[in-house]
């Protein structure tokens, strides 16, 4: 099995990390992006954010030591969620899954809670293997489809 491992995101992740992020499928699964995935300006801002909030987790996912990815946590609305973005590369290998159980290790706020589209079977059966409970769904704007779509919410107590 391959090791994962989390570490902080480095300056040399950045370009893998942005062409992962704008990889059309990727972007269409994950739903819930910003308005142009192909704006590195945005990108590089928004990640400069999160690199030096200190109310947020933002690690890099590495398997084998290679850059597979990020993972995270932030408050929203007064409750912490997960987030992750995994390569599509790396898609089916259970490193998503991984990557959350390590991070759930670190962040050790509970209840924590997650969304996903609600279409987005994969990235559903790695928040419910890793103890996510669906509580219910809601419907908002995803920038990736042009349109609202449903989203599911999910919380591990």
């Amino acid at each position: 099995m391959a090791e994962v491992e989390l570490r902080d995101v480095e300056d040399g992740d950045l370009d893998a990390l942005f062409e992962m992020m704008r990889d059309p499928e990727s972007v269409r699964m994950a739903a819930f992006t910003s308005k142009d995935p192909n704006d590195r300006t945005a990108f590089d801002a928004h990640v400069a954010r999160l690199r030096s909030s200190p109310e947020l987790t933002f690690l890099a996912i590495t398997r084998d030591g290679e850059f597979a990815g990020t993972v995270g946590s932030f408050e929203m609305e007064g409750d912490t969620e997960v987030t992750y973005w995994v390569g599509r590369a790396f898609w089916g290998q259970g490193i998503a899954g991984q990557a959350l159980a390590l991070l759930l290790q670190i962040v050790p706020t509970r209840p924590i809670h997650a969304r996903a589209a609600s279409d987005n079977a994969g990235s559903l059966r790695v928040l419910e293997k890793a103890g996510f409970v669906i509580t219910g769904t809601d419907t908002g704007y995803a920038n990736a489809r042009g349109a609202e779509i449903e989203e599911t919410i999910l919380r591990l107590s």
